[in-house]
């Protein structure tokens, strides 16, 4: 006697099972990597909202700070601008003290009898032109200018019979040393 079992619904059955369980796998796996997918994307848009607060803040730090560098570059050109002009003044100051200084001594090295006409400043150099009744008020004139603290030695350059028969009109130039050159002389 021979026996037939038919095992063909049996493994039809295990195989639709093994498919089903096959497809909930793959649908599960598909899930995971959907919401796996989600995470990473979720977790790549914090650190990208995070990452373009931290430009933004950079951004306004480097904005203000450029506009604090624009300040100090502005506060510099006008410290520059200020002293610049503080030494045209005290260069305009040091040239009026000089101005000064060149007449008072020549009023005080005054001989009687001789009269300025001209002067001159160059700098230093002071030209000058003046009558004289006669040549002894031209040598006293030049001597006086000599001992003047804040004067050189004279050079004369010119001497010519003026209007009347023994008037001299001379010229001469000087040197003028500055107030401090002055100072230093005379011990003070």
């Amino acid at each position: 006697m021979s026996i037939n079992i038919n095992l063909l619904p049996w493994r039809e059955a295990r195989r639709e099972k093994r498919t089903r369980t096959f497809y909930g796998v793959l649908l599960f796996m598909l899930l995971m990597g959907v919401a796996l997918g989600l995470g990473v994307s979720n977790i790549y848009q914090h650190q990208l909202a995070a990452q373009q607060q931290r430009n933004a803040f950079i951004a306004t730090r480097i904005d203000r700070l450029n506009n604090e560098i624009v300040d100090v570059q502005r506060y510099q050109s006008d410290a520059e601008r200020l002293s610049e002009q503080l030494r045209l003044f005290q260069a305009l100051h040091n040239e009026r003290i000089n101005t000064v200084q060149l007449f008072n001594d020549l009023a005080a090295s005054v001989v009687d009898g001789v009269v300025y006409q001209r002067l001159s400043r160059s700098d230093d150099r002071v030209s000058l032109s003046a009558v004289a009744g006669n040549e002894r008020q031209v040598s006293e004139q030049l001597r006086q200018i000599a001992n003047m603290p804040g004067l050189g030695v004279p050079v004369l350059s010119e001497v010519a019979s003026g209007q009347g028969e023994s008037a001299r009109v001379f010229q001469f130039d000087v040197i003028q040393s500055s107030t401090d050159d002055a100072a230093e002389e005379t011990g003070q």
